[in-house]
């Protein structure tokens, strides 16, 4: 079985290198909200989902917003306030860029996660 996640965030990070318009993602749940918290951000466009009979798949659109994008792994567990000591390792700069985290209140950025005190897992960064 292949981590979906990583082979997101390194399939949006090559299509991305090549000035690909779009790509293909394998789909699930956990996918799909992650595309959503990403959209939010502003670094890809629409996405639809494509049944093919396997599981479905995920179609993205890029808008060539992505510098890097790469999954964290492992999957560091933080607390609510232990997201800086992650950004300054991760991201490139204050205010730029999203890491993106699986809380018990759903996906979202580490941003958001940070507004409601609450901590969870790094799933991975786009800047």
């Amino acid at each position: 079985m292949t981590d979906l996640i990583s082979a997101l965030f390194t399939t949006l990070q090559n299509n991305e290198m090549v000035r690909n318009r779009e790509c293909i993602v394998k789909a699930s749940k956990l996918v799909g909200e992650v595309l959503k918290v990403i959209q939010r951000h502003g670094y890809i466009g629409a996405f639809e989902y494509i049944e093919n009979g396997r599981g479905g798949l995920y179609k993205i659109q890029l808008l060539g917003r992505i510098n890097r994008s790469a999954p964290i792994r492992p999957h560091f567990s933080v607390a609510a306030d232990e997201f800086e000591e992650f950004e300054r390792r991760f991201l490139p700069g204050r205010g730029i860029g999203v890491i993106v985290v699986t809380t018990p209140k759903g996906v979202m950025s580490h941003e958001e996660a940070k507004k409601l005190h609450t901590g969870g897992r790094l799933l991975g960064y786009v800047y």
